[in-house]
């Protein structure tokens, strides 16, 4: 299974925004979370119903939009 398969966005789920399939839980709760260093299994345990697939999908679905746009940063010389 394509990892992405794992992301779904519905309007009338979390306001559009990219969900887990099958769940309330935004992708974007996920990468803040691994952000903030919290492991994978701390997150699963937060999260009972996903799964560490669910958690590659995420990052998956990042890189993917990391690819089409530019984030404004600071360089430092």
């Amino acid at each position: 299974m394509n990892l992405l398969e794992r992301i779904s966005i519905n309007p009338n789920i979390c306001h559009g925004k990219a969900c887990i399939k099958g769940t309330r839980i935004m992708v974007s709760v996920i990468l803040d979370n691994l952000a903030a260093g919290i492991s994978e299994a701390e997150i699963l345990k937060s999260y009972p119903t996903l799964t560490r697939e669910d958690i590659q999908a995420a990052l998956a679905y990042a890189s993917e939009l990391a690819h089409e746009r530019a984030i404004p940063m600071e360089i430092v010389a």
